[in-house]
């Protein structure tokens, strides 16, 4: 079909289908980020390249709320305009595997000319720094964890500095190189999180399993916004603070970019223990799209694993349904893609996804014959407006030039526009799979399946024989102290009283809430919680080893509690300044509080858990908030540990303190601990869970009465 026919078809297609309607502001903010505004003097980076491209105006992209356009019945009206991956552009059909080559070509020009852009001829080059070397542990297995910067060469422009931050984690002692898992993250991942409920997080299972794994920072190659960010980082190192022609880089492909710089690290530096030829990438959401872009254009990338990538990653474009061609077109995602590809979110002129040249089931294919790993959950977690449905169809279309070339795809009949979704939690095909979690907008319960999967196609050597013991920041340390054995006593003596159905636990701000020695706090937790039988079991100056070792030694020991709320980890952060990425509270603290849900879950296993963020803290610095961005990163981590069922993530930082983490006026009266409003904040977060957990409070209590500070004179937190 000629390119003139495809755009009068689509054109009308339009028009039958009616206006769509703007983007609602919170679906916005959920899944595809802020607008680019003007700068200060007038420039608009999104208007200048659509004057650049003659475009007179845009449609307006679809909204998460309007549900009618997301059907079936209605999703496919480009399915005629499809471009056959196995065509050559003058109607050579591919036969054999050695045809591959050239088509691959033809593929790769149109998504660099017209989706994701050409990285331009004088990037410049960078040099790699290891900045620190750190022993660690994962689950009892030593590690090895190296931090690097990676420094472009701005001698062409000065003015812009780009330093793409990176680390990296090895068994110790390996005495081959290991395969390498990498995700876009900021040391601590996006999206990755745990092997299903309770699970181990994929760190540790990628170490388990003889891997490495590796973060690279997006941030620190590109900022992810538009506008005049577009002329700094590397893309605006490389135009010389100028903006970006047409057909140049957009965010993904520089985010891509980084990945493939720092395999040059690797092959260029075999004492870092990694195979180079076996380096995977793996993101989710917006960085499910950069694994794909990466993996796609990178053929030393050995399997990307692709997460609810949405549009602009696996998802066809000409598949109607949930977020459209049109918002990646608009100020809040154009800075993904090229500029040409502003061109198909035009209404004047008009042009569609049935007028691109390529389809997402061809990026899917430039992968090919290398691993392939599509993933997606299910709504509500994951909604429909990622359309899971439109990727699976990218992979049925993707599997014959998976075949073509000796591979197998997902193995279905090969129709996309019926082959049916394999049922939830089935892992289906070969080099290209696809597999569909119970879980929301992660890749965390995929991650056992990816690893059964991957190992028929990549081999990793054996573990080292030696394991060390179990990980400092989950052993349970003993408070020896007489005033803290004394409280332990007491506390013994209150699980011994029974009827007990909420259990608090944590440090010295629980502590003070339901205490003897804060009589004003003590009647503000009776006002809010009298008829749950809630029990205070916090004690202050404790750290997670120390809360750790008083669960194993007693004070869970036959609760039974229905719900269990727990604060720990601002006793282990301390109120020193964060020490960067890499800070090692920051892993310290995730696992210590991983070890205390571990224990709760295995002595009271019918409970929720409710999980609290570590709430701000301005003392003891003269910054108010040097402390915040470990606080923030630890936040980030444990909140992958909620599952939606029985632990559940509760973080109320945003009513205490500004989003730098300054505390409001009156939240606290230390600088740490709450005040009077500080806990009511928190009541009123806590009580709509608990009154639906356990139905509203009767109007009797039977918990064991308050304990207190046996000297009254502890003040550590």
């Amino acid at each position: 079909m000629s390119m003139g026919l495809k755009h009068s078809i689509a054109c009308s297609v339009l028009a039958f289908l009616g206006t769509v309607t703007l983007v609602n502001p919170s679906t916005r903010a959920a899944v595809g980020g802020g607008a680019s505004p003007a700068t200060a003097d007038g420039y608009d980076d999104h208007q200048h390249m659509m004057d650049q491209l003659g475009i007179r105006a845009l449609r307006p992209g679809e909204s998460g709320q309007n549900q009618e356009r997301f059907t079936e019945e209605k999703a496919n009206p480009y399915h005629d305009t499809m471009p056959d991956v196995l065509t050559m552009k003058d109607g050579t059909r591919l036969t054999r595997p050695e045809q591959w080559a050239a088509r691959r070509a033809e593929i790769v020009e149109d998504f660099e000319r017209e989706v994701y852009g050409r990285i331009p001829p004088n990037v410049p080059k960078v040099a790699w720094e290891v900045t620190a070397t750190t022993d660690g542990n994962s689950a009892g297995i030593p590690t090895v964890t190296k931090t690097l910067v990676g420094h472009v060469d701005n001698s062409a422009c000065p003015e812009i500095t780009v330093n793409i931050a990176a680390s990296f984690t090895v068994p110790a002692g390996a005495t081959e190189p290991v395969p390498m898992m990498l995700e876009f993250g900021f040391g601590g991942g996006f999206g990755g999180g745990r092997g299903g409920r309770g699970g181990p997080s994929w760190m540790q299972q990628v170490i388990a399993h003889g891997w490495g794994y590796g973060f690279i920072n997006p941030g620190s190659i590109q900022a992810d916004r538009g506008g005049m960010s577009l002329r700094q980082g590397i893309i605006g190192l490389t135009n010389k603070g100028k903006p970006r022609q047409p057909d140049q880089w957009g965010a993904l492909r520089a985010w891509g970019w980084g990945v493939s710089r720092l395999i040059d690290f690797f092959e260029a530096n075999p004492d870092a223990r990694v195979d180079a030829k076996k380096v995977g990438i793996e993101g989710v959401s917006r960085f499910g799209k950069a694994a794909l872009v990466a993996a796609a254009f990178d053929e030393r990338i050995a399997v990307a694993f692709v997460a609810s990538s949405g549009e602009g990653g696996a998802k066809l474009h000409r598949h109607i349904f949930g977020e459209a061609l049109e918002n990646l077109t608009g100020k809040g995602e154009y800075h993904w893609m090229a500029g040409n590809f502003l061109k198909y979110g035009a209404s004047d002129p008009c042009m569609t996804a049935a007028d691109l040249p390529v389809d997402s089931h061809e990026l899917i294919a430039l992968c090919a014959p290398r691993p392939c790993f599509i993933s997606y959950g299910v709504p509500p977690g994951d909604p429909p407006w990622v359309d899971a449905r439109g990727s699976f169809m990218a992979g049925v279309l993707a599997g014959p030039v998976y075949e073509l070339l000796g591979r197998k795809g997902f193995g279905t009949p090969g129709n996309y526009l019926t082959d049916p979704m394999p049922p939830v939690g089935t892992l289906i095909g070969g080099e290209l799979a696809w597999r569909q979690h119970e879980g929301g907008h992660t890749s965390g319960p995929n991650w056992p399946a990816f690893f059964e999967w991957i190992g028929r196609y990549i081999k990793a050597p054996p573990l080292p024989a030696a394991i060390t013991p179990v990980p400092a920041a989950v052993r349970s340390v003993e408070r020896t102290d007489q005033n803290s054995r004394t409280a332990h006593t007491q506390l013994l003596e209150k699980v011994r009283k029974g009827r007990i159905a909420v259990y608090f636990e944590g440090d010295s701000i629980t502590r003070r809430w339901g205490a003897l020695d804060y009589p004003q706090l003590l009647a503000n937790w009776k006002q809010n919680f009298f008829g749950w039988n809630a029990a205070n079991f916090a004690w202050g100056g404790d750290g997670t080893r120390n809360i750790l070792w008083r669960l194993e030694n007693g004070e869970l020991d036959n609760v039974h509690p229905k719900v269990i709320v727990l604060m720990a980890g601002t006793n282990d952060v301390g109120g020193s300044s964060s020490r960067g990425d890499d800070d090692p509270r920051i892993a310290e603290v995730t696992a210590g509080i991983e070890a205390i849900l571990d224990i709760c879950r295995k002595k009271a296993p019918q409970a929720t858990i409710i999980l609290m963020g570590i709430t701000p803290r301005n003392d003891r610095s003269a910054n108010p908030t040097a402390v915040m961005p470990v606080i923030a990163r630890i936040n980030k981590n444990i909140a992958r540990f909620a599952d939606g069922n029985k632990i559940r993530y509760l973080n109320i930082n945003d009513k205490l303190a500004d989003q730098d983490g300054r505390l409001y006026d009156g939240m606290t009266v230390d600088g740490l601990h709450l005040s009077l409003r500080g806990y009511q904040v928190w009541a009123d977060a806590l009580k709509p869970i608990l009154t639906e957990l356990l139905g509203p409070p009767a109007d009797e209590d039977h918990a064991p009465p308050p304990t207190g500070d046996p000297s009254a004179a502890l003040k550590r937190p």
